[in-house]
């Protein structure tokens, strides 16, 4: 969708005569069937205009092609300017990211990430990784680009900003400044030249109207970048009912596609933890994609997206395929059947909402099934550990039947989680009192689980093992605020003369990849999802056992879990049903944390008595 595309002549004379802000303002609404917010008229105003002086060159042809606000197919990205023509070899486009900061902008320790002042200390992409990143998802999903071999070159213009202090063109973001130029409000003359390196002749618009009904469809290139990202890796080799699953999969959505009606399907996966949902979702992803099908990885925590990435690539850095992880909140406007399919991870951690303020959309499983011809749900519903979490395989059912779609089940096996132990799972479930198990002891398993005294030695342990394979992290219940946040020379976790803080903030949700992480706490935002070998788990003041019974306590959640938000206007109105939902979430985080090490768990609770319980648990009788 473009909402203004017209020649560099036609432009210039909209905006000359003040007319420009209006006519993309109303073409907007046609187009969206949404007013535009003032910020965006306001950039329109302003951002135009600059447009227009750098376009007034003799050397740059009247009738290139100008498209301002032009959305990505299956996306929600907008290219803010385009121009198009050619050079002396081939066809060409200019794209540009429009920026109007002027100040309050600081670097950031995360790959092509800046922190800016102006969004309340808020973390935004680097420009020039905005305009390389479009750039790569034209080249990856658009088939006039890959057939027409359009030449496509991204920048950025921050025409309000000036680059003395270094910030934006800081050699901590060369990678992407190279490739992605990024001029400031000195620069009008650069950028010109810029575009007439690659701009020599007009096209009267054609090259637009190519682009914009170019039809969706992976690259070979793409597809192969990912076959051999997965190629070897034992990470993610198939097993027994992966295998199964993986192919029951593959033929549902491959027969879907090749129909000219296709009918919704809708698969469930369910699998609990070590079962291998994640290693069947990302084989899902390179398969379907080197079939040439359109398809999402979805996730709604960003954890598993993220570490997952680092896993396929081996850097730490974006790259092309961050572009096929999205998250489960993207959904809400997309056309029905925009894509093949759709693998949704996690799916228990699913919402009604989305959005930062839980405000937009309403049903993101709805939106889900609504936006792929093909849904696939990996589910594991006792790992729902968030007050408004709606993932439920009844849920999906429901969905599935009002988006008349064909609905089937699938069930995984353990496999190599806790050395391929169903028995520890069975005994966690028994200990936490989530469900009653004939597992009550873990005599005879082959699993390493220990209680110790001090939280210091299982850290130090924890680091020892972690220098085999870096597979090894302290995680912790959500007890203590994130204060180390805004302030890195505090810490968080205070237990007498143990102190630590909580996960890197520089390193986002990769956290559990990155190898220094080891000194820091995880907590369950951070590695629900996500394989360990030996994980060290403390217990917080919010479960602790009394007379054999494990007893929950919302209250002794930090302050700063947003997992537990609107839970006392929740008690307010149903206090029954906001205190078994807070009981089922405290254990269920705690199942997660004790089943994320494949290989063992070192566990401490702050409360004696609970200490001395899971003791007597290691080795009671039935």
């Amino acid at each position: 969708m473009i909402v203004y595309s017209a020649t560099k002549n036609t432009f210039i004379l909209d905006t000359l005569s003040n007319s420009i802000s209006n006519k993309i303002e109303d073409l907007y609404v046609r187009e969206t069937g949404f007013k535009a917010n003032k910020s965006e008229v306001t950039s329109w105003i302003y951002s135009m205009q600059f447009m227009k002086n750098v376009l007034e060159d003799q050397e740059i042809p009247d009738n290139v092609g100008v498209a301002i606000e032009y959305k990505i197919p299956q996306t929600s990205k907008r290219i803010d300017f385009i121009i198009t023509g050619s050079d002396e070899f081939q066809k060409s486009a200019m794209l540009i990211e429009l920026k109007q900061w002027s100040d309050g902008v600081t670097i950031s320790q995360k790959d092509a990430v800046l922190e800016v002042d102006f969004y309340h200390g808020r973390e935004v992409a680097h420009p020039s990784y905005q305009a390389w990143s479009y750039k790569s998802l034209l080249e990856d999903y658009n088939s006039s680009v890959q057939e027409k071999h359009i030449n496509l070159q991204p920048c950025a213009f921050l025409h309000n900003y000036s680059e003395s202090l270094g910030i934006i063109n800081d050699e901590f973001y060369s990678e992407w400044t190279k490739k992605a130029p990024v001029f400031f409000k000195d620069d009008l003359f650069k950028l010109r030249e810029f575009i007439k390196k690659y701009v020599k002749q007009g096209d009267d618009g054609t090259l637009i109207y190519e682009i914009e009904n170019g039809k969706i469809r992976p690259s070979k290139s793409l597809a192969d970048s990912l076959h051999s990202m997965l190629a070897g890796n034992k990470e993610f080799t198939l097993i027994d009912t992966q295998k199964i699953v993986y192919e029951s999969a593959i033929n549902l959505a491959t027969k879907n596609h090749r129909l000219d009606h296709p009918t919704k399907q809708v698969m469930v996966v369910k699998g609990g933890p070590g079962t291998g949902k994640s290693v069947v979702a990302i084989n899902l992803l390179s398969e379907l994609t080197s079939k040439g099908l359109v398809v999402q990885y979805v996730t709604r925590n960003s954890a598993p997206r993220e570490v997952f990435q680092v896993m396929l690539t081996g850097k730490f850095t974006k790259s092309r395929i961050s572009n096929l992880f999205k998250n489960s909140g993207n959904f809400i406007d997309t056309d029905r059947d925009t894509f093949d399919a759709l693998i949704i991870d996690e799916a228990q951690r699913l919402t009604e909402k989305s959005g930062l303020f839980n405000n937009k959309g309403h049903n993101q499983i709805d939106e889900l099934i609504n936006a792929a011809k093909t849904t696939i749900f990996f589910i594991d519903e006792d790992q729902r550990i968030h007050i408004k979490d709606i993932g439920e395989i009844d849920e999906i059912k429901k969905w599935a039947e009002k988006n008349e779609a064909e609905y089937c089940e699938y069930e995984l096996e353990s496999q190599f989680r806790c050395n391929g132990s169903d028995g520890y799972l069975a005994w966690v479930d028994n200990t936490l009192q989530i469900r009653d198990t004939a597992n009550v002891n873990l005599i005879d398993m082959d699993y390493d689980f220990q209680v110790l005294d001090s939280p210091a030695e299982i850290h130090r342990r924890i680091i020892e093992l972690n220098e085999i394979n870096n597979k090894s992290r302290m995680l912790a219940g959500y007890c203590w605020n994130w204060v180390s946040a805004k302030d890195p020379e505090l810490t968080d976790i205070e237990i007498g003369s143990y102190k630590a803080t909580w996960n890197l903030k520089s390193q986002g949700q990769a956290w559990i990849a990155h190898p220094e992480s080891v000194s820091e706490v995880g907590c369950i935002h951070t590695s629900q999802g996500l394989e360990l070998d030996y994980a060290g788990v403390i217990i917080g003041p919010d479960l602790i056992i009394r007379n054999g019974r494990v007893i929950t306590d919302i209250s002794k959640r930090a302050n700063t879990d947003k997992s537990i938000f609107g839970f006392k206007k929740l008690q307010e109105e149903d206090p029954d049903y906001a205190e078994a939902l807070a009981d089922m979430i405290i254990k269920n985080t705690y199942r997660v944390l004790m089943t994320r090490g494949m290989k063992g768990c070192f566990l401490y609770c702050t409360d004696d008595g609970t200490r001395e319980y899971f003791r007597k648990c290691l080795a009671r009788e039935g």
